[in-house]
């Protein structure tokens, strides 16, 4: 089906009040709009962000460190509240220049250092502590590059299929069923994959993991979009079980938490200081705060 409606102008200008319901977070500059300074909790790792599937990537890695028992990863997470544009405050731009959560800075160094793109803290994180990066060179290339096929896939599935499907002020058949198709497409290539690999790089759970689950695995958990049905999830069973095998581990349950401020009240944590602030009156108390 062909839309005939729009005819694109010679010089494309920019419309703040076009673009449906995040039409107040996009926009054609950089730069910060306001002062904000961010706060800074005690521990080393500080984390600034929200509970996006890209947002998620990092706070499930920092929990499964935890859970093994490295105690330099011990973090804050101060929720990024993006619809208010918080993500433009001069803090958080000095951070992130591209001003997308999430954005970290890591304060055990001489210097603080400053990482951003949810890909690139993954492996910041992996290299510094030695965790969930294979360490032979075979499967450790193999670890990074579904990495960076999530990195460069996920844009198609939210920034295309979902923002179309879920999210666009006007539904447009052509940009679903395009986006629709590519989407089905990776989730092809992620079934035929885990059919013979237990994880995505082989027999150890990685980086690469987290990475892919928190986009396609929630997908097909039925968590992003309500596109479960029209995608026909269910049919991808290499796919589900990887999924709910990693949804099973606690330390994946608590980083879904971390800056979380939609769903069930039960299932939001605002911010994250410590391992106690899982505990239901330690969320209640931080919610009220936030």
């Amino acid at each position: 089906m062909t839309d005939t409606t729009y005819t694109p102008p010679k010089v494309w200008t920019w419309d703040r009040e076009n673009g449906g319901k995040f039409a107040s977070i996009n926009r054609p500059i950089a730069g910060a709009t306001h002062e904000k300074v961010l706060p800074v909790g005690k521990h080393p790792i500080q984390l600034y962000s929200l509970a996006t599937p890209n947002g998620v990537k990092v706070t499930v890695m920092l929990e499964e460190l935890l859970a093994l028992g490295v105690t330099g990863a011990e973090y804050d997470a101060y929720l990024i509240k993006i619809s208010d544009g918080e993500q433009f405050g001069s803090g958080f731009v000095d951070i992130n220049p591209n001003s997308k959560i999430p954005a970290m800075v890591d304060r055990s160094t001489p210097k603080p250092t400053r990482v951003f793109e949810s890909g690139a803290i993954l492996l910041y994180l992996a290299e510094k502590f030695g965790h969930f990066l294979p360490k032979d060179h075979a499967a450790r290339t193999e670890c990074l590059s579904w990495l960076f096929w999530q990195m460069g896939s996920a844009p198609y599935l939210g920034g295309g299929f979902g923002h179309f499907y879920a999210y666009a002020p006007t539904k447009m058949q052509y940009c679903i069923d395009r986006f629709a198709m590519e989407t089905k497409r990776q989730l092809d290539v992620l079934d035929r994959h885990l059919a013979h690999s237990k994880y995505m790089a082989g027999n150890d759970y990685s980086i690469a993991d987290m990475a892919v689950w928190a986009w396609y695995g929630q997908l097909v958990l039925g968590r992003l979009y309500s596109a479960g049905e029209f995608l026909d999830v269910a049919s991808y069973a290499h796919v589900q079980r990887w999924a709910k095998a990693i949804d099973a581990r606690p330390a994946v349950s608590r980083g879904r938490k971390v800056n979380r401020a939609f769903g069930e009240p039960e299932t939001q944590l605002h911010e994250r200081h410590n391992a106690s602030d899982f505990d239901t009156k330690t969320q209640d108390k931080i919610k009220t705060s936030a």
